[in-house]
């Protein structure tokens, strides 16, 4: 029997300022997907658990594609196991749209398909039942 727990996903969106830009080319640090990551997994928690839980550790993070300032992204939390008190999360950030300053200050672009940037998987834990 599986746990109804497992496939539940939350996805989050968000503009990602210029003022997180750290380097040139306006690209933005891998941090700032992992934080993404965090919300997202706390959001989950809650829906599944009742509880915000705690971030454990990760076990694999992928840098695929760069995430720069200017940009949209959409970050994807989908429980893959459950256990007595911990939940295995796997997360993925995709660019959604994209600035596009060569055409204009403020043009920007939805791309689709969207590039996926950063995957990983974590784990969380929730207090007991």
């Amino acid at each position: 029997m599986t746990d109804p727990r497992v496939g539940m996903s939350v996805t989050h969106r968000r503009y990602v300022p210029y003022s997180h830009a750290h380097y040139g080319g306006n690209l933005v640090d891998g941090a700032y997907a992992l934080g993404l990551f965090g919300d997202a997994a706390t959001e989950l928690c809650i829906r599944t658990d009742g509880d915000e839980g705690l971030f454990a550790s990760y076990s694999d993070v992928q840098f695929e594609a760069p995430i720069r300032a200017g940009d949209v992204v959409e970050v994807t939390a989908t429980v893959v196991r459950v256990g007595r008190r911990s939940r295995t999360v796997r997360f993925e950030c995709r660019v959604v749209c994209r600035a596009t300053p060569e055409v204009s200050p403020s043009a920007a672009t939805v791309l689709d398909p969207p590039v996926v940037a950063v995957t990983a998987t974590g784990t969380v834990v929730v207090p007991p039942q």
